[in-house]
């Protein structure tokens, strides 16, 4: 890879963090970090999930994730339960509180969206979409291809 392209791909990321803010503080002027948004969101997915899936889904570290989940639990966000399938393991489930503060997530992402994309006219939103999923496709396909070692 071209070093002009290591630094155009660097440079978009930066520039990207910069604008949806998430460097900052906090998630969209929350009291929430990215991570533990992106928790809540990933439970809402299913009505519970298994620890080691969400490992798996977000690709986070094992003791990391368990800090969060800590405090996830005692804001009661979430619920911990054993498993049914594997008493060593752990199910978790948003809870009412987690489920409307997920929602206020939502609608906060979606209202930040809006204001960064307000200016550009529906063909450029469209574009930006459509090279947003070419990315998106691309990077897929590249993890998908087997590693020669």
């Amino acid at each position: 890879m071209e070093k002009s392209e290591l630094h155009d791909i660097r440079a978009f990321n930066r520039y990207y963090t910069n604008i949806i803010g998430l460097l900052d503080k906090g998630y969209i002027d929350t009291g929430y970090s990215l991570t533990e948004a992106r928790i809540l969101f990933e439970l809402s997915q299913a009505s519970t999930t298994e620890t080691s899936d969400l490992i798996d889904t977000m690709v986070i570290d094992k003791g990391y994730l368990s800090r969060v989940l800590k405090k996830l639990e005692k804001d009661k966000l979430i619920i911990k339960t054993i498993s049914s399938k594997d008493a060593r393991a752990s199910q978790l489930s948003l809870t009412k509180k987690g489920v409307i503060e997920l929602d206020t997530l939502n609608k906060l992402t979606n209202l930040q969206l809006e204001k960064l994309l307000k200016d550009l006219s529906s063909a450029e939103v469209q574009q930006l979409v459509l090279h947003m999923k070419s990315i998106t496709e691309i990077l897929k396909r590249n993890q998908q291809q087997p590693t020669d070692e």
